[in-house]
């Protein structure tokens, strides 16, 4: 499975950068590929790092103006010309979608992934990997969005809040093999 990973480039502490670890070699060893931002700095390079040395592959998606970041081993790494075709292209090489700690460039992907699936305009699995109650927030918004009836979808059908990366990774394969 190909799964997109959604996180920041900054240099984090260990209630980020350890469960984000654990995330990356539970993807690596269970043979799937991690598709990201292409960056080898902060949280993302731990991730790319983590999947790398656990047997998984790894293909980033760069963009131009941080090229110069981007990790020149990766099995595959395109750089796109702007934000937003990262973003589309990020979406087409995944089978799913996980989404990390990170700062205002992970937030806009976060709801860019979640409003494209709200109108159907893609079926894959969400994941919100809400890391020491990082997006607890979020998470407040979004129920009430859902109970007033600004989502179109029932929440649980958008998005599942997962507390960590056993319960991210075994959801994301489920509805994967049930496709």
């Amino acid at each position: 499975m190909n799964i997109c990973v959604f996180l920041s480039a900054a240099d984090l502490d260990e209630r980020y950068t350890a469960p984000a670890r654990d995330f990356a070699r539970l993807l690596g060893k269970a043979g799937h590929t991690l598709v990201w931002g292409g960056s080898d700095t902060g949280l993302m390079k731990v991730v790319a790092d983590g999947v790398e040395e656990a047997g998984g592959r790894l293909v980033g998606v760069s963009v131009d103006f941080l090229a110069h970041k981007a990790r020149p081993d990766a099995d595959q790494m395109v750089v796109a010309k702007d934000l937003a075709e990262r973003k589309a292209l990020l979406l087409a090489k995944s089978d799913a979608v996980v989404i990390m700690v990170g700062g205002t460039g992970t937030l806009d992907e976060a709801t860019e992934i979640l409003e494209l699936k709200k109108h159907g305009k893609h079926t894959k699995p969400v994941v919100l990997l809400n890391t020491a109650g990082f997006y607890d927030g979020l998470k407040t918004q979004f129920r009430r969005m859902d109970e007033e009836g600004f989502l179109p979808i029932p929440l649980t059908d958008l998005v599942l809040f997962a507390d960590d990366a056993p319960t991210a990774l075994a959801h994301l394969e489920e509805n994967i093999a049930a496709r």
